[in-house]
């Protein structure tokens, strides 16, 4: 019984975790040489449909604060006067709706009386289906982050970090660790 309770509870933490959680995806210029890019800048961030989530400074601080720190790391240098590569970011957010599901599980009851759902002595678990029984909305967020080769103005790589949101200023305050997850993305030499 005690092995039931923590596979419950396994499973409860792992749906939980993986709803709060980013995922990332990049694509990039395959023959690109990434290594030649020793300077960096910033164009403008382009204009989304997220103006009352991201359009403000402290978004915009935790953005480029976290990013130049990243490229840092990763041997670019700021420059303002003809950098090799220039970043601009994209922040969107969308408006879903997912299917809220009905659940036929349920924990029997104690005694002859019950504690809970049921009758009879000892402990007991049952399943069933699920079947949806409406829709919820909710906010999906997007950041993503572009790299293009000043020279050609050819975009040369792009990543995005993409959650779930409830609040905005738990997407702002978010925002740090996404930046940081997408740059981990960012092509170097060790990294193919």
């Amino acid at each position: 019984m005690k092995k039931l309770g923590y596979i419950f509870a396994l499973s409860l933490f792992a749906l939980l975790s993986s709803c709060a959680s980013v995922q990332y995806n990049t694509t990039k210029m395959q023959t690109q040489d990434f290594g030649q890019y020793k300077t960096y800048g910033w164009l403008p961030p382009v204009d989304s449909l997220s103006k009352n989530y991201f359009n403000n400074d402290i978004a915009k601080a935790n953005i480029l604060n976290t990013a130049n720190r990243e490229l840092e790391s990763l041997g670019l240098t700021y420059s303002k006067d003809n950098p090799d590569v220039l970043f601009r970011y994209v922040p969107i957010v969308n408006n879903k709706s997912r299917l809220v599901y009905h659940s036929n599980v349920g924990w029997g009851g104690m005694g002859p009386w019950g504690w809970g759902m049921g009758w009879g002595w000892g402990m007991g678990w049952g399943g069933g289906y699920s079947y949806p029984v409406g829709s919820e909305k909710f906010r999906y967020a997007h950041l993503i982050i572009e790299a293009l080769d000043r020279r050609t103005n050819a975009v040369v790589w792009q990543a995005r970090g993409s959650f779930d949101t409830k609040a905005p200023e738990r997407a702002i305050n978010k925002l740090p660790n996404v930046v940081t997850g997408i740059f981990k993305e960012y092509p170097t030499k060790g990294r193919r």
